[in-house]
């Protein structure tokens, strides 16, 4: 699928995720060892790969989370460092349940995701039409008033993504949004991301598998051992997708052709 920054250079030229050369440690090991990423305007990038390969702490060095032991990032075309206006990102983490086992209201949880915007101040009528919003976008409005607890675990994932979505996020980043999902919350998730993507948001995933996500992805990055195995449209991907764990392919099976680590722009 094509993408704004396909036809204006000035939004090619300011990306909303630029990592290069990113190096990053946890205990004693090295876990990223020279990921380059570049997430564009409006452009849905799925960072894939086998358990370990350091998808999610990919995701966690954008955030800030994970220090970068060498190398860059940029968001908005802003070094990190100097990098304040988090309201322009919105976040889902891997599974967990959406209040964390405070007792809390769906509707009261995905209005925390206006914080960003709000601060202290009360929720003004903007705010409240934003929260339900993402609640119809997610299919949960009818749940509004019900406890988080209550809920399945699709439907805590769809709470979660509302809670981003909230925030009307320039970038939104998800970590593994699938895992543990049943269809149904799966294909809801791929109608809400149709519609961010069409209002020119820019989205980054960890998947293990494309799933009904395939349609909405413009490039695949293929992780292993901490660094940048190839790029490849998703259609190119049938391979990975069938082994989602690292497995080898069949004998006699294509692969595709691998790209070198620094060509992701």
């Amino acid at each position: 699928m094509g993408s704004p920054q396909d036809s204006d250079p000035a939004i090619a030229a300011d990306p909303a995720i630029a990592l290069r050369d990113a190096h990053a440690v946890l205990g004693a090991r090295e876990v990223l060892r020279g990921v380059d990423l570049t997430v564009r305007r409006g452009e849905t990038v799925a960072l894939l790969g086998a358990n370990g390969s350091g998808k999610s702490t990919t995701i966690r060095a954008v955030l800030g989370q994970v220090p970068l032991t060498d190398g860059t990032l940029e968001l908005f075309g802003t070094p990190f460092r100097r990098f304040r206006d988090w309201k322009r990102l919105g976040y889902v983490p891997q599974r967990s349940t959406a209040a964390a086992g405070v007792p809390a209201t769906v509707r009261e949880v995905v209005s925390s995701g206006r914080l960003a915007r709000r601060k202290l101040r009360p929720l003004g009528s903007a705010d409240k039409d934003a929260v339900e919003r993402s609640l119809e976008l997610v299919g949960m409005a009818d749940r509004a008033k019900d406890p988080v607890d209550a809920l399945s675990g699709g439907q805590h994932q769809r709470v979660l993504i509302a809670r981003a979505l909230a925030g009307e996020p320039e970038l939104l980043i998800m970590d593994e949004p699938l895992a543990g999902v049943d269809l149904a919350s799966q294909q809801v998730l791929a109608r809400t991301l149709r519609e961010q993507v069409g209002k020119g948001s820019s989205v980054l995933l960890v998947l293990h598998e494309l799933g009904p996500l395939a349609p909405l992805i413009d490039r695949a990055v293929v992780l292993r051992d901490g660094r940048v195995e190839r790029v490849e449209n998703p259609d190119q991907l049938h391979d990975l997708a069938c082994h989602p764990h690292g497995d080898e392919p069949a004998p006699g099976a294509e692969t595709a052709p691998k790209i070198e680590t620094g060509s992701l722009t």
